[in-house]
């Protein structure tokens, strides 16, 4: 199957070009709580240095969010995830352009946060916590990250299982599909995300990079956000802390695989280890 888009559209007339190597999403985490603490921003001076710093390292995107969703987290109120997001993105946009998405899974903090000048939104339930997410999605034209899960961030991890790992994933992120586009987003504004560490298992993580030609056979563009997580402390039997060079090889691989996006907390190390790529691709 073709690839549904080749582009973004983004508000005020911008364009995000999915046709070269992966763009990097750069992740800013307006949380106390986010499993690795050196993503944790204030939504203040620090969280605007923290964007300006991802922004200088050459991130495409940056992503926003104040609800963290690893495995045991719990439900966080809009109003505590508007305050937390809003501002920042306000003042980003006074001296930026870059495209923001925000991590959210509910419509209020999407729509605060679209008005303040975001451009997309990324939601880990896929449209199903707040169908009102949808809809607005829809109203107001924007991209939308639709994510694979099982059950909700608190209890996720508790004892997941899949017969057929990848036909399941496939299966159900095109039931996400559907759902969005009965809400009326457009084909060419959706991305699909696997979910790796979300309702998972070891060997479901790395069945899903394993067969990634398989989830492209969606036709949709493929957002992949495995940065320094479990299944690579898995792997090396380190800490998060430990985990930039495991990060970099698996999105080496979702690099070479083609996949679209990047979702990483290392951005500067994320951007150096796609353009060795793209100039070896181009020699």
């Amino acid at each position: 199957m073709s690839k549904s888009s080749e582009r973004l559209l983004l508000p005020r007339d911008r364009i995000l070009d999915l046709t070269g190597f992966p763009l990097v999403m750069g992740i800013l985490n307006c949380t106390p709580d986010s499993f690795f603490p050196g993503s944790r921003t204030a939504t203040g001076p620090e969280g605007l240095e923290a964007a300006r710093e991802m922004i200088n390292q050459g991130a495409d995107i940056l992503d926003i969010g104040g609800e963290s969703t690893r495995p045991g987290s719990r439900f966080v109120s809009e109003e505590d995830e508007i305050r937390r997001v809003v501002p920042l993105i306000k003042e980003i946009r006074k001296e930026s352009n870059i495209p923001i998405s925000v991590d959210t899974r509910k419509a209020p903090v999407a729509k605060a946060a679209l008005d303040a000048g975001a451009d997309m939104i990324n939601d880990v339930s896929a449209l199903r916590d707040d169908p009102a997410l949808g809809n607005l999605a829809a109203e107001r034209k924007v991209p939308v990250i639709l994510m694979h899960k099982r059950g909700t961030p608190e209890i996720m991890q508790v004892d997941p299982h899949y017969e057929d790992t990848i036909g399941e994933i496939k299966k159900e992120l095109m039931q996400a599909v559907t759902r969005a586009l009965q809400m009326g987003i457009q084909p060419a504004q959706i991305i699909l995300d696997p979910g790796i560490g979300f309702g998972k298992r070891h060997i479901d993580n790395l069945l899903i990079l394993k067969n990634l030609d398989i989830l492209r056979e969606t036709g949709y563009p493929i957002l992949m956000g495995l940065s320094r997580k479990s299944f690579l402390g898995r792997i090396l039997d380190n800490e998060v802390e430990d985990r930039l060079a495991g990060s970099l090889a698996a999105n080496a691989w979702c690099a070479i695989q083609g996949v679209e996006i990047l979702r990483v907390h290392d951005v500067a190390e994320t951007v150096d280890m796609v353009r060795v790529l793209s100039a070896i691709q181009e020699a």
